[in-house]
């Protein structure tokens, strides 16, 4: 969702040549392996790269906190997941064994996730 992270020109690819789906967090979520199923399935996606962001505002809040928030605005509870983290590394992780473990994806063991460092610009792999 961070429109500091401009994709492409990060992994050196040309426009079109790469399918991007973002949300808040770039957490992996179910509508995201929809998304990938559909990419790998019918588009010929072969590889899969899961990139989160430092500085990342999924981690400056709690999911129930903000559950309650909206609830005490609105009357009503959100039944989805926010998906707020504290350890960047270990959502990445989460990310890539949410993958791996989907069966509806045919090419799962090319995953692979990095953390963005929006002061240097500089990508860190990390180790699943």
């Amino acid at each position: 969702m961070d429109a500091r992270m401009e994709t492409g020109r990060l992994l050196g690819l040309a426009e079109g040549d790469v399918h991007v789906i973002r949300n808040a967090g770039g957490v992996v979520t179910d509508d995201v392996l929809r998304s990938l199923t559909i990419s790998q399935r019918l588009l010929g996606t072969r590889e899969i790269i899961v990139i989160q962001h430092t500085g990342c505002g999924m981690m400056t809040f709690r999911d129930d906190d903000l559950k309650d928030e909206i609830e005490a605005e609105t009357g009503l509870r959100p039944a989805f997941a926010m998906e707020a983290f504290t350890d960047l590394e270990a959502n990445v992780r989460q990310s890539l064994r949410r993958i791996q473990a989907c069966p509806f994806l045919p090419i799962r063991d090319q995953a692979s996730g990095f953390i963005y460092d929006v002061k240097t610009g500089r990508l860190t792999e990390v180790v699943s």
